[in-house]
């Protein structure tokens, strides 16, 4: 996990409309960037839509949210319909974002080792550097969390 007060790693990545989103294209703005292991399953499905039912106070308090896993394009714009939600799903199939925010780590499922998106939120600030670091959140509770952190 990247350390609080250091400079959050440049991206391009595209959203689940096949759309490019930079990191630049939201300075000035506070960013919640969160990486998930997967669309559709219990605990994202949980945290995706605890943003979105969230989303008003999160727009009120000048913040973006930004979703990003190693699904396809296709497979978020899918999760975005089925659950209108209403930010971005960033799509990363190269791990390339994941890799360079540290999140990508051996997971132990039952026993089972391999290697995973561990759940990890970042809070970065106007100017680009990262100001919360969260790893190994509860996907049920990290929606209100971040909104707590932006009091």
């Amino acid at each position: 996990m990247l350390k609080e007060g250091t400079k959050a790693p440049v991206f391009s990545l595209p959203d689940q409309n096949g759309d490019i989103h930079t990191l630049e294209e939201y300075r000035g703005k506070k960013v919640i960037l969160y990486f998930y292991p997967k669309d559709n399953t219990a605990g994202c499905t949980k945290q995706a839509c605890g943003f979105a039912e969230r989303y008003p106070q999160f727009v009120e308090k000048g913040a973006v949210i930004l979703g990003v896993s190693k699904d396809s394009v296709k497979s978020h714009k899918n999760f975005e319909t089925k659950y209108e939600l209403p930010f971005t799903l960033l799509s990363d199939p190269e791990l390339s974002v994941i890799q360079a925010y540290d999140v990508w780590k051996e997971k132990k499922n039952y026993g089972k080792v391999s290697m995973g998106v561990v759940r990890t939120t970042y809070l970065i600030d106007e100017d680009g550097i990262i100001v919360k670091a969260m790893d190994k959140v509860k996907a049920a509770d990290n929606p209100q969390q971040m909104l707590e952190v932006l009091e």
